[in-house]
């Protein structure tokens, strides 16, 4: 028996656990993002406020993808428990 055989006998009992935290960590991840754009966004909106309307739509466009490729990871890490 090789040495990749046996690690991959050793971490295929833990895929039930392994989903959950990366799902967790995407979750996280996704959050500080969020979180960084929007205080990122009021800064610039608060220097510059005849642009507001301008930083709001980028915002929003920059949030929504972060939010999307989130979403597809939750999906993928949740997949890999079936």
């Amino acid at each position: 028996m090789t040495l990749l055989n046996i690690l991959l006998q050793a971490t295929a009992s833990f895929g039930p656990l392994a989903a959950p935290i990366g799902a967790a960590i995407v979750v996280v991840g996704a959050g500080l993002g969020i979180g960084k754009i929007g205080a990122s966004a009021m800064e610039a909106i608060a220097r510059q406020p005849e642009a507001a309307s301008d930083i709001r739509m980028s915002m929003i466009i920059v949030a929504a993808l972060i939010e999307g490729a989130a979403l597809f990871a939750i999906v993928v890490c949740l997949m890999a428990l079936g």
